[in-house]
Formats: structure tokens, C-alpha cells, sequence
């Protein structure tokens, strides 16, 4: 049973800066996507950047380019999402999410979400 737990959710000016973490358990997720998405009230959720536990280049929705860095620990099995520069708009419930080699490109796994709050 895979399991993905987020943490590192809060407040922060805008401005400021967090890290999310998702630690991933119950596979080897050698080949495995990892990715984070987001969703603020009323709007759908939305794509915020992916990475392959296997290596190559990490990829990211033109409105945090240059300002997110998806990245992960193989050893700690945890994937981590660091938000700078965080402007209001940013504000949302983030998910980690987990594609496996066996779901066409979707993702079949979610973590329960952790609140990010950005005041102007």
C-alpha cells in the first residue's frame, strides 16, 4: 500500500519561502514520477512541478519556474518541493502525488494535502 505524507505547510509573508516534504512509503519507487499539484477555493487543481525518482531533469508549470525546486532523497525516500519568492497566489492545499510505471502517465497515488497560506 503506498503511502505519501506531506508536511511543512504554514503561513508566510509574501516574499518568504517554504519547503514541503512527502515522504513515500509501501514500494520501491525506483520508477516511480513524483510530482505536486495544488489547489486554492473554488479553482481546479493544478499541476506545480514533477521529478523522477530515477534522475533526469525535473519539470515545472511556467508559473513557479525559477522561483520552485522540485527535488528528493532517495535514501530518506522523501520528495521535496522548496517555494521561493512565495507571492498570495501561491496559496493553496499542495498535494504529493505518485505515478506508477503502470498507470499510463496518470497519477494513482495522493497524499492528504498540506495548507499553504501566503499573506500579502
Amino acid at each position: 500500500q503506498v503511502q505519501l505524507v506531506e508536511s511543512g505547510g504554514g503561513l508566510v509573508q509574501a516574499g518568504g519561502s517554504l519547503r514541503l516534504s512527502c515522504a513515500a512509503s509501501g514500494r520501491t519507487f525506483s520508477s516511480y514520477v513524483m510530482g505536486w499539484f495544488r489547489q486554492a477555493p473554488g479553482k481546479e487543481r493544478e499541476f506545480v512541478a514533477e521529478i523522477r525518482w530515477s534522475g533526469g531533469a525535473p519539470f515545472y508549470s511556467p508559473s513557479v519556474k525559477g522561483r520552485f525546486t522540485i527535488s528528493r532523497d532517495n535514501a530518506k525516500n522523501t520528495v521535496y518541493l522548496q517555494m521561493n519568492n512565495l507571492k498570495p497566489e501561491d496559496g493553496a492545499v499542495y498535494y504529493c502525488a505518485a505515478s506508477s510505471p503502470f498507470a499510463g502517465g496518470k497519477y494513482d497515488y495522493w497524499g492528504q494535502g498540506t495548507q499553504v497560506t501566503v499573506s500579502s
